[in-house]
């Protein structure tokens, strides 16, 4: 499995950004897509999940109600829409897929592919 992301760069604190994260390869049908950033300096934080098959999402509380996930079956593609991002935004995402994901979870040590990461800096 490889994972595709996409997306990132610099912008204002208000605005908004759209991240992508394309799975190619064999995967299973009830797996995670979960986004992950890493701010400078700071450990990586869990962002947001999305189950595929069942479309159901968990977002950390640092994101909620900013943060949109959604996906696209025919590209295989999941979204994460920012809106109202802040310079604590800043870092790089990473997309990535846990193949057995049957119930929604922020555990990084559980997503076993990871995307290249994408860098989002948020300017004050």
């Amino acid at each position: 499995v490889q994972l595709q992301a996409s997306g990132g760069g610099l912008v204002q604190a208000g605005d908004s950004l759209g991240l992508s994260c394309t799975a190619s390869g064999r995967t299973s049908s009830s797996y995670l897509i979960g986004w992950f950033r890493a701010a400078p300096g700071k450990e990586r934080e869990f962002v947001a999940t999305m189950s595929w098959f069942r479309g159901g999402t968990l977002y950390a509380d640092a994101v909620k109600g900013r943060f949109t996930v959604a996906r696209d079956n025919a590209r295989n593609t999941v979204y994460l829409q920012m809106n109202g991002l802040m310079p604590e935004d800043t870092g790089v995402y990473y997309c990535a897929l846990d193949m057995s994901g049957h119930v929604l979870h922020s555990n990084p040590d559980r997503y076993e592919f990871w995307g290249q990461g994408t860098l989002v800096t948020v300017s004050s």
